[in-house]
């Protein structure tokens, strides 16, 4: 799940998050790319780096379930990111709801399941650890 997870915010910074609508005749709509808003293309980067080291901590883990939950937080500060920028840095600009937009949603989902399983596996190491 946290493999694909970050794949999902790697993917973001190549898809266009918002559409900015032609102003003029003959001027074509433009699309908004996490290129344009160097703040967000390098929050995605390090949320998608921060899942890919996630995955290699499992011997440890209540760090896993820590760093995981800090994953999800940054997500979602990318969601408000992009929101503010669709709303400030590109006024006029429109979201692109299956394009980028989803992929964090998507993102957030599975960084989620992700966690969720590592409860399940830490309900079961403990109840091994009371059968000992």
């Amino acid at each position: 799940m946290l493999l694909i997870a970050a794949v999902m915010a790697a993917l973001f910074c190549f898809v266009p998050f918002a559409s900015m609508p032609a102003e003029a005749e003959g001027l074509a709509a433009s699309s908004i790319f996490a290129k344009d808003a160097p703040a967000l293309l390098i929050l995605n980067i390090a949320i998608a780096a921060l899942l890919l080291i996630i995955i290699f901590m499992y011997k440890n883990l209540r760090m896993q379930m820590r760093m995981t939950v800090l994953s999800i937080v940054l997500i979602c500060a990318s969601m408000v990111t992009s929101g503010f920028f669709i709303a400030v840095g590109f006024e006029g600009a429109t979201p692109v709801l299956f394009g980028g937009i989803a992929l964090l949603v998507l993102a957030l989902i599975f960084a989620l399941l992700a966690l969720r399983g590592m409860r399940h596996d830490r309900k079961l190491l403990s109840s091994m650890d009371r059968l000992r």
